[in-house]
Protein backbone atom coordinates (compact mmCIF):
# COMPACT_ATOMS: atom_id res chain seq x y z
CA UNK A 1 0.00 0.00 0.00
CA UNK A 2 1.39 3.57 -1.02
CA UNK A 3 0.97 6.33 1.50
CA UNK A 4 -0.92 9.53 1.01
CA UNK A 5 2.51 11.11 1.03
CA UNK A 6 4.25 8.74 -1.44
CA UNK A 7 0.17 9.20 -3.67
CA UNK A 8 0.75 12.77 -3.71
CA UNK A 9 4.39 12.80 -4.93
CA UNK A 10 3.54 10.69 -7.74
CA UNK A 11 0.86 12.05 -8.90
CA UNK A 12 2.46 15.05 -10.57
CA UNK A 13 4.29 12.39 -13.00
CA UNK A 14 1.44 10.54 -13.77
CA UNK A 15 -0.39 13.69 -14.53
CA UNK A 16 2.06 14.04 -17.23
CA UNK A 17 2.32 10.21 -18.56
CA UNK A 18 -1.63 10.72 -18.67
CA UNK A 19 -1.35 14.40 -20.67
CA UNK A 20 0.96 12.54 -23.17
CA UNK A 21 -1.87 9.44 -23.69
CA UNK A 22 -4.54 11.38 -24.27
CA UNK A 23 -2.48 13.12 -27.06
CA UNK A 24 -1.49 9.91 -28.38
CA UNK A 25 -4.90 8.63 -28.36
CA UNK A 26 -6.96 11.37 -29.68
CA UNK A 27 -4.20 11.53 -32.59
CA UNK A 28 -4.86 7.92 -33.18
CA UNK A 29 -8.72 8.46 -33.21
CA UNK A 30 -8.37 10.99 -35.53
CA UNK A 31 -5.48 9.51 -38.06
CA UNK A 32 -7.61 6.25 -38.33
CA UNK A 33 -9.63 7.23 -40.94
CA UNK A 34 -10.08 10.75 -42.01
CA UNK A 35 -13.91 11.56 -43.41
CA UNK A 36 -14.30 14.60 -45.92
CA UNK A 37 -16.16 15.66 -48.59
CA UNK A 38 -20.01 15.52 -49.47
CA UNK A 39 -22.00 13.13 -47.15
CA UNK A 40 -22.61 10.83 -49.75
CA UNK A 41 -18.90 10.58 -49.93
CA UNK A 42 -18.48 9.82 -46.22
CA UNK A 43 -21.55 7.41 -46.41
CA UNK A 44 -19.34 5.23 -48.80
CA UNK A 45 -16.02 4.99 -47.35
CA UNK A 46 -17.64 4.52 -44.22
CA UNK A 47 -19.30 1.55 -45.79
CA UNK A 48 -15.77 0.66 -47.45
CA UNK A 49 -13.93 0.70 -44.13
CA UNK A 50 -16.63 -0.84 -41.38
CA UNK A 51 -13.16 -2.23 -38.74
CA UNK A 52 -11.02 1.03 -39.35
CA UNK A 53 -14.55 3.40 -38.56
CA UNK A 54 -15.17 1.19 -35.45
CA UNK A 55 -11.53 1.65 -34.33
CA UNK A 56 -11.54 5.06 -34.14
CA UNK A 57 -14.82 5.10 -32.53
CA UNK A 58 -13.17 3.02 -30.12
CA UNK A 59 -10.48 5.04 -29.46
CA UNK A 60 -12.52 8.61 -29.38
CA UNK A 61 -14.12 6.85 -26.50
CA UNK A 62 -11.05 5.65 -24.74
CA UNK A 63 -9.86 9.24 -24.98
CA UNK A 64 -13.09 10.59 -23.10
CA UNK A 65 -11.69 8.20 -20.55
CA UNK A 66 -8.47 10.03 -20.22
CA UNK A 67 -10.05 13.33 -20.04
CA UNK A 68 -12.04 12.03 -17.08
CA UNK A 69 -8.57 10.74 -15.57
CA UNK A 70 -6.83 13.60 -16.32
CA UNK A 71 -9.51 15.81 -14.94
CA UNK A 72 -9.36 13.93 -11.77
CA UNK A 73 -5.45 14.33 -11.62
CA UNK A 74 -5.11 17.73 -12.52
CA UNK A 75 -8.02 18.08 -9.41
CA UNK A 76 -5.56 15.86 -6.90
CA UNK A 77 -2.74 18.46 -7.91
CA UNK A 78 -4.32 21.42 -7.89
CA UNK A 79 -7.00 21.80 -5.51
CA UNK A 80 -5.28 23.19 -2.70
CA UNK A 81 -4.27 26.52 -4.34
CA UNK A 82 -7.97 27.05 -4.58
CA UNK A 83 -10.65 23.88 -4.14
CA UNK A 84 -13.11 26.18 -5.51
CA UNK A 85 -11.44 26.97 -9.08
CA UNK A 86 -10.85 23.46 -8.97
CA UNK A 87 -13.88 21.78 -8.71
CA UNK A 88 -15.18 23.91 -11.70
CA UNK A 89 -12.60 23.08 -13.61
CA UNK A 90 -13.05 19.73 -13.07
CA UNK A 91 -16.94 20.12 -13.48
CA UNK A 92 -15.82 21.95 -16.72
CA UNK A 93 -13.45 18.63 -18.14
CA UNK A 94 -16.26 15.98 -17.11
CA UNK A 95 -18.54 17.87 -19.48
CA UNK A 96 -15.91 17.91 -22.04
CA UNK A 97 -15.43 14.04 -21.33
CA UNK A 98 -19.36 13.52 -21.94
CA UNK A 99 -19.47 15.78 -24.89
CA UNK A 100 -16.57 13.67 -26.47
CA UNK A 101 -18.50 10.60 -25.98
CA UNK A 102 -21.75 11.67 -27.09
CA UNK A 103 -19.33 12.98 -30.61
CA UNK A 104 -19.12 8.94 -30.81
CA UNK A 105 -22.49 8.29 -30.47
CA UNK A 106 -22.99 10.38 -33.63
CA UNK A 107 -20.25 8.37 -35.54
CA UNK A 108 -21.49 5.37 -34.53
CA UNK A 109 -25.02 5.41 -35.63
CA UNK A 110 -22.96 6.41 -39.22
CA UNK A 111 -22.01 2.59 -39.88
CA UNK A 112 -25.75 1.15 -39.95
CA UNK A 113 -26.83 4.33 -42.18
CA UNK A 114 -23.46 3.70 -44.08
CA UNK A 115 -24.45 0.08 -44.91
CA UNK A 116 -27.94 0.44 -45.47
CA UNK A 117 -27.17 3.77 -47.98
CA UNK A 118 -24.95 1.37 -50.25
CA UNK A 119 -27.17 -1.53 -50.35
CA UNK A 120 -29.81 1.02 -51.27
CA UNK A 121 -27.29 2.20 -54.63
CA UNK A 122 -25.89 5.25 -53.29
CA UNK A 123 -29.11 7.13 -54.20
CA UNK A 124 -29.27 10.72 -54.45
CA UNK A 125 -31.01 13.26 -52.86
CA UNK A 126 -32.56 10.81 -50.35
CA UNK A 127 -33.27 10.79 -46.89
CA UNK A 128 -30.12 9.12 -46.05
CA UNK A 129 -28.02 12.10 -47.01
CA UNK A 130 -30.39 13.91 -44.67
CA UNK A 131 -30.11 11.80 -41.82
CA UNK A 132 -26.37 11.33 -42.47
CA UNK A 133 -25.84 14.82 -42.50
CA UNK A 134 -27.68 15.48 -39.09
CA UNK A 135 -25.63 12.50 -37.32
CA UNK A 136 -22.07 13.82 -38.96
CA UNK A 137 -22.13 17.85 -39.09
CA UNK A 138 -24.95 17.89 -36.01
CA UNK A 139 -24.08 15.66 -33.88
CA UNK A 140 -20.91 13.99 -34.74
CA UNK A 141 -18.96 17.56 -35.20
CA UNK A 142 -20.95 19.93 -33.15
CA UNK A 143 -20.30 17.71 -30.21
CA UNK A 144 -16.44 18.21 -30.55
CA UNK A 145 -17.35 21.78 -30.86
CA UNK A 146 -19.18 22.07 -27.64
CA UNK A 147 -16.47 19.82 -25.97
CA UNK A 148 -13.67 22.07 -26.83
CA UNK A 149 -15.81 24.77 -25.12
CA UNK A 150 -15.96 23.13 -22.11
CA UNK A 151 -12.17 22.63 -22.77
CA UNK A 152 -11.27 25.66 -23.12
CA UNK A 153 -12.91 27.15 -20.20
CA UNK A 154 -11.76 24.50 -18.13
CA UNK A 155 -7.97 24.79 -19.54
CA UNK A 156 -7.83 28.50 -18.59
CA UNK A 157 -8.50 27.67 -15.04
CA UNK A 158 -6.25 24.71 -14.69
CA UNK A 159 -3.26 27.18 -16.16
CA UNK A 160 -4.30 30.03 -14.01
CA UNK A 161 -3.82 27.43 -10.93
CA UNK A 162 -0.49 25.96 -12.41
CA UNK A 163 0.50 29.65 -12.76
CA UNK A 164 -0.61 30.62 -9.37
CA UNK A 165 1.26 27.37 -7.23
CA UNK A 166 4.60 28.28 -9.54
CA UNK A 167 4.64 24.10 -9.77
CA UNK A 168 5.98 24.40 -13.18
CA UNK A 169 7.47 27.20 -14.76
CA UNK A 170 5.64 30.13 -15.11
CA UNK A 171 6.43 29.93 -18.79
CA UNK A 172 4.58 26.94 -19.88
CA UNK A 173 2.00 28.15 -17.64
CA UNK A 174 1.32 31.19 -19.90
CA UNK A 175 1.49 29.32 -22.95
CA UNK A 176 -1.22 27.40 -21.97
CA UNK A 177 -3.44 30.29 -20.85
CA UNK A 178 -2.57 31.87 -24.17
CA UNK A 179 -3.30 28.42 -26.17
CA UNK A 180 -6.65 27.70 -24.31
CA UNK A 181 -7.63 31.34 -24.40
CA UNK A 182 -7.14 31.47 -28.76
CA UNK A 183 -8.81 28.33 -28.68
CA UNK A 184 -11.88 29.72 -26.40
CA UNK A 185 -11.80 32.49 -29.29
CA UNK A 186 -12.30 30.45 -31.63
CA UNK A 187 -14.97 28.36 -30.58
CA UNK A 188 -16.93 31.40 -29.77
CA UNK A 189 -16.37 32.11 -33.42
CA UNK A 190 -17.57 28.68 -34.41
CA UNK A 191 -20.69 29.55 -32.63
CA UNK A 192 -21.62 32.61 -34.64
CA UNK A 193 -20.90 30.67 -37.44
CA UNK A 194 -17.51 31.83 -38.70
CA UNK A 195 -14.96 29.39 -40.70
CA UNK A 196 -11.82 28.78 -38.30
CA UNK A 197 -8.58 27.70 -39.30
CA UNK A 198 -7.23 24.81 -37.55
CA UNK A 199 -4.13 26.66 -36.34
CA UNK A 200 -5.82 28.57 -34.12
CA UNK A 201 -6.32 25.67 -32.00
CA UNK A 202 -3.09 24.29 -33.05
CA UNK A 203 -0.69 25.71 -30.29
CA UNK A 204 -2.93 23.66 -27.79
CA UNK A 205 -0.95 20.63 -29.17
CA UNK A 206 2.86 21.56 -28.26
CA UNK A 207 1.65 22.99 -25.04
CA UNK A 208 0.27 19.64 -23.94
CA UNK A 209 3.10 17.99 -25.50
CA UNK A 210 5.53 20.27 -23.25
CA UNK A 211 3.71 20.47 -19.84
CA UNK A 212 2.95 16.07 -20.62
CA UNK A 213 6.82 15.72 -20.45
CA UNK A 214 7.88 18.17 -18.24
CA UNK A 215 5.84 17.36 -15.75
CA UNK A 216 6.54 13.19 -16.09
CA UNK A 217 10.09 14.21 -16.18
CA UNK A 218 10.40 16.76 -13.66
CA UNK A 219 7.74 16.65 -11.42
CA UNK A 220 6.52 19.83 -9.67
CA UNK A 221 8.72 21.86 -7.69
CA UNK A 222 7.67 21.28 -4.42
CA UNK A 223 5.04 17.89 -4.22
CA UNK A 224 4.98 18.24 -0.43
CA UNK A 225 2.73 21.54 -0.83
CA UNK A 226 -0.37 19.18 -2.58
Amino acid sequence: MYSNEETAKSAPRILGAMFLIVIVISLVSGVVLSLSGSISDILVKISDNLTLMRISILFGLLNSLGIVALASLLYTVLNQQNRIIALVALGLWLSEAIFYAISQIGAFALIPLSQDFVKAGTPEHSFYQTLGDFLYFGVDKQAVTIHMWFYCLGGILWYFLFYKSKFIPSAISLFGLIAASLGLVGVVCEFLGAEVPIFVYLPLLPFELTIGLWLMLRGIKDSSKI
